[in-house]
């Protein structure tokens, strides 16, 4: 048994406004990091195209619609202030919600240890029904949903390392007792939710804030302190990761400092909560990390990591 990396060239075709930080060089910056000697074992697959009513886990049919005709034939179309479509938008978005359901369905079914998405564009800000933060479908959620409904899983963790708060992660899990969902995050920070006091209807939701400047240490503490405890206690079945890179210290778009070994180490940590009730059943999905250097190189740590397991 191995890792899975599951990716697409339609990835590619989502183009964004010039200087915007989510943009095509992200998975280019990805892929050639993956092609190193030391990724050769990795297995690789190409991200199918998810239907309609995978997306309609987390997301209503008439707003997947609503986004299907936004889609504009030429040009871009702005859907608010950072959030845009090209021509090629959404099947790159139909692509990374399929990714993450191939991912659960080759996890669950016991073919491979593990996973990883490398999908634009990202997700875990999309609502139930309003795009935002550069997400229009939350394929994170929707993964998460899928092994819930696809597999029996009776309880999925999904844990959040972004730096920016997964605000649609969180909207979609609210009152969802099968799902923990757990967030490290910088406050404030956009999009301004994320607060410890946000608990969810049934203490699911587990917000760790750090604070600008915070590095490793803090993130540890965080982890260690109050999210891995509680993982341990609700014993999930699956742990879906929403993996950002963008609280690297090289980051544009925020102000934490976390090295390549503090992702590798917070994989290896996640690893055992995933052996210790799930079989190692990991499902990691792209998020954030917007600069190449520190994005790629922190993937190849993650990745690295979900390879030893």
């Amino acid at each position: 048994m191995s890792t899975l990396l599951l990716s697409h060239p339609a990835c590619l075709e989502h183009l964004t406004p010039s200087g915007h930080p989510e943009r095509p060089d992200r998975l280019r910056a990805i892929e050639q990091a993956l092609e190193d000697e030391k990724f050769q074992m990795l297995a690789r697959e190409q991200a199918p195209l998810a239907a309609a009513e995978t997306i309609a886990l987390c997301h209503p049919l008439d707003y997947v619609e609503a986004i299907r005709n936004a889609s504009p034939s030429e040009g871009m179309v702005r859907l608010d202030a950072d959030t845009s479509m090209s021509p090629g938008t959404f099947e790159a978005a139909l692509r990374a919600v399929g990714g993450g359901v191939k991912a659960v369905d080759e996890v669950m079914g016991g073919a491979i240890n593990n996973a990883f998405v490398a999908v634009r564009p990202p997700g875990h800000h999309a609502e139930t029904a309003r795009p935002m933060g550069f997400c229009l479908f939350n394929s994170a959620a929707i993964a998460a949903r899928y092994a819930r409904k696809k597999h029996g899983a009776e309880r999925v963790a999904l844990v959040d390392f972004d730096v920016h708060h997964g605000n649609g992660s969180q909207d979609i899990f609210w009152s969802d007792k099968t799902v923990m969902y757990c967030s490290t995050h910088e406050m404030p920070l956009y999009p301004g939710t994320g607060a410890i006091t946000e608990r969810g209807e049934f203490n699911t939701v587990v917000n760790c804030p750090l604070h600008a400047g915070d590095g490793g240490e803090q993130f540890k503490q965080a982890m260690e302190g109050v999210i891995l405890p509680r993982l341990r206690e609700f014993k999930p079945d699956l742990v879906v990761i929403s993996a950002g890179f963008d609280a690297h210290t090289r980051d544009p778009l925020a102000n934490l400092n976390f090295v390549e070994a503090d992702f590798s180490w917070a994989t290896k940590k996640l690893m055992e909560i995933a052996d210790a009730s799930a079989k190692g059943r990991i499902v990691s999905m792209l998020e954030g990390g917007y600069d190449l250097q520190g994005l790629s190189r922190s993937v190849a740590a993650h990745v690295t990591a979900l390879m030893e397991g």
